[in-house]
């Protein structure tokens, strides 16, 4: 970080106290607390972190220092507010790729086409690609040959919420991400690489998975090992 960019002594001082005050109003909530869930003390829990958070990135940057706060994480979920037994249930996916190899998606997608009329030609560009890749294949097949389609996994969650009763159909089509309510999510799963202490060790087999060109699954050579 530039020194232009760094903070100031006096940004720095700020963000203590304000983890001063979070402490504080944590610990009135907790001595006022009404009940096991109640909404005050997990107000005044996320206040604190976000606070202590931020006071340690401001600590980092200024002085090159680092705090024993543990920041909570994705784990420590709201408590739950929803219908003790629900009537349905919305399952809402999230999984980022990032394209690490064109070449490789598009010749998948040219497959794709010659089994069709070929007529189309959307293969030729990388949004087309995706298109045609994710019009034939099952998000959860994607998922599991992402470096055959030459993709690389990103962050990825799966959110489980609970409703009073199922949704109308098309109800929330033009908006289906939109309002989830964090206190109906019944549990949810997380996938991201901060979480995985080998991750050097999954770099070198990806190194590995690159350098090593294999048959595809019709037993023959990838489309692109024949254009090398």
């Amino acid at each position: 970080m530039s020194d232009a960019a760094q903070p100031t002594a006096a940004e720095v001082r700020a963000a203590a106290e304000a983890v001063k005050t979070a402490l504080d109003r944590h610990l009135a909530a907790v001595e006022r607390r009404s009940g096991e869930d109640d909404p005050a003390v997990y107000e005044a829990f996320n206040q604190l972190a976000a606070a202590a958070e931020t006071y340690d990135e401001l600590l980092y940057d200024r002085y090159d220092e680092v705090t024993p706060f543990e920041i909570p994480g994705v784990e420590d979920a709201p408590p739950y507010t929803g219908p003790e037994e629900p009537a349905g249930l919305s399952v809402l996916i999230r999984r980022d790729y990032a394209v690490v190899e064109p070449r490789r998606l598009r010749a998948h997608a040219q497959r794709i086409e010659a089994a069709d009329d070929g007529s189309a030609q959307t293969s030729s560009t990388v949004h087309g690609a995706l298109g045609l890749l994710f019009g034939e294949f099952e998000p959860d097949e994607i998922a599991s040959r992402h470096k055959e389609f030459g993709l690389e996994e990103g962050d990825s969650t799966l959110w489980v919420t609970a409703s009073d009763a199922p949704a109308e159909p098309g109800e929330w089509l033009e908006a289906p991400f939109e309002q989830v309510d964090p206190q109906r999510v019944v549990c949810r799963f997380d996938v991201s690489a901060v979480f995985d202490d080998e991750e050097g060790l999954e770099d070198e087999d990806d190194l590995e998975d690159e350098l090593t060109p294999g048959p595809d699954e019709d037993g023959g050579l990838d489309p692109l090992d024949a254009d090398r």
